[in-house]
């Protein structure tokens, strides 16, 4: 059933996280060590999937952990848009692409004033094919943002892990780019952002077009795969079996998207066994197909692969996908056993791999790319904001920006006061009035723009195609000025993470770099 979302009750959810931010400062998050002894090895668990009636055997049921979630408070404050994760009782940290669930927090500032290089470290290439050829990959690509959080069992330093086309998950200290931890290796390119649990447990979560989505254990000597999810575990699927999408974790719940045009919902079970090592018994508790008839008849192929990372606002889940089905998933009641409701449906009319980004009202904004030039996405353009609350007409405005066929954004916006930030493929940093979508300035870089914007205090950071960093003043009612440009080399697909004053971010040119004042 397609419904209206009403939109949560905003005096009770923003009291709710408001009293949330204040209970931070008086109590630290513990994670409890149950005394469980067994571990089986990666059982999956029941499924329930729309049209190809799959089935999985059900785990061991002692081995379920509990839900602590408090029905009464949604999965995700709308208000938290914005906000660092950890303000919603999670770890500290850059933990995922674009940091929170509504893929809205950039960093922690300040931007360099003068940048200069702190370290380098040398990702390396790979070789990995491209339909029938093999073709060599080097560095990291899009969307490529590495995560930062606290090293296993610790509560001061950092470390950075970041997947890259040496196959593998890199990991160093952001302070001195020493290696930190050995190398976790797939059997493929990783081109998506990894993500670090966000509730202290030392599990990393990474893709790979090696055709598996992994989750792995960081308290062992060397990095450990606890289990893998297949691109072919649940039927019907679509197109290739690559892992893009930047996964989320909320009350134990891991929500993630695949080139086989699968979502899933995926009930970890995390829990240390005798010896205090992490563990997971994942069940697979929903997957639901990224399309349906109408969109294959729409645009008449089957290129339907999630790319883009999930996102969550109040209990409702949303990603896209190639043919540019926007949809929205209700996980009310999940933790209780209550089967997600698909209460949310648009068509932007082309590939849309870009992540959606979510304001503190629940609307969202998409940037799509213009490649089979369909008279809607002619119609609509490549951005648009929408109201998913109204069902009739959800779209609050769109515009175009394209330069023709494979042009358009490959870049996820990024939202800063009344403003929406879009980068273009043909080099276009656009501008525009959140509230009307008008266009107030626009500036021109060596395209493609693939890196997504990251705004920190009123500095936008922006990478380009030249191998060039750029750094903009944003200005009341005028161009952004540049604050200055810095010149790694390569191009730069992937998106930064700044953390500490510091900038983090690689190259196509083989090498990962960290700048600092």
């Amino acid at each position: 059933m397609l419904c209206a979302l009403a939109a949560v009750g905003a005096l009770e959810t923003r009291t709710q996280f408001d009293e949330l931010i204040a209970s931070k400062a008086e109590a630290a998050t513990e994670v409890a060590v149950p005394t469980d002894d067994d571990v089986t090895e990666f059982p999956v668990g029941p499924v329930t999937v729309d049209g190809s009636g799959s089935s999985l055997e059900p785990i061991d049921p002692a081995l379920r952990t509990e839900s602590t979630k408090d029905p009464n408070v949604p999965w995700v404050f709308p208000e938290s848009s914005g906000s660092p994760w950890s303000d919603q009782d999670k770890s500290d940290g850059l933990l995922t692409f674009r940091g929170n669930p509504t893929r809205t927090f950039y960093g922690s500032g300040p931007i360099p004033e003068s940048p200069q290089l702190s370290w380098t470290a040398n990702i390396g290439c790979s070789s990995s094919a491209v339909g029938t050829e093999s073709k060599i990959w080097c560095g990291t690509g899009w969307t490529g943002q590495p995560a930062i959080f606290r090293p296993p069992g610790q509560t001061n330093g950092w470390w950075l892990a970041v997947g890259g086309y040496n196959k593998a998950v890199n990991f160093y200290d952001p302070r001195t780019g020493e290696t930190v931890y050995d190398r976790y290796e797939t059997g493929d390119i990783i081109k998506g952002s990894v993500s670090a649990d966000p509730d202290g447990f030392p599990l990393l979560y990474t893709g790979s077009r090696d055709g598996f989505f992994h989750i792995v254990a960081m308290d062992q000597d060397e990095p450990t795969v606890l289990w893998k999810l297949s691109a072919d575990a649940i039927q019907p699927t679509k197109w290739n079996n690559d892992w893009d999408s930047s996964a989320l974790v909320l009350e134990d719940f891991l929500f993630v998207g695949g080139e086989n045009s699968r979502f899933f919902i995926i009930k970890l079970n995390r829990n240390f066994d005798a010896n205090n090592n992490v563990i997971v018994n994942p069940e697979i508790v929903f997957s639901a197909p990224s399309w349906d008839d109408q969109i294959l008849a729409d645009v008449g192929d089957e290129e339907m692969s999630i790319e883009n990372s999930i996102a969550i606002s109040g209990d409702v889940v949303y990603f896209t996908n190639s043919a540019g089905l926007v949809q929205g998933w209700s996980i009310k009641g999940l933790e209780s056993g209550v089967e997600p409701e698909r209460v949310f449906r648009y068509w932007t009319g082309d590939d849309t791999d870009a992540s959606i980004v979510i304001d503190d009202e629940g609307m969202l904004y998409i940037g799509s790319e213009f490649e089979r030039g369909t008279a809607r996405s002619r119609e609509l353009g490549q951005v648009i904001k929408l109201d998913p609350s109204n069902e009739e007409n959800p779209v609050v405005w769109s515009r175009e920006a394209n330069n023709g066929i494979d042009s358009g954004v490959w870049a996820t916006p990024a939202l800063y006061e009344d403003l929406v930030i879009v980068s273009t493929n043909d080099g276009r940093v656009l501008g525009l009035d959140r509230a009307t979508g008008d266009q107030r300035w626009v500036l021109d870089l060596p395209g493609p723009l693939w890196s997504s914007p990251i705004v920190i205090d009123g500095v936008l950071l922006q990478g380009d195609c030249d191998g060039f960093l750029h750094a903009f003043e944003i200005v009341p009612d005028a161009t952004p000025v540049e604050l200055w440009e810095f010149e790694l080399g390569g191009c730069i697909e992937s998106t930064p993470a700044v953390w500490g004053g510091e900038i983090f971010v690689g190259s196509r040119n083989g090498d990962f770099y960290a700048i600092n004042d």
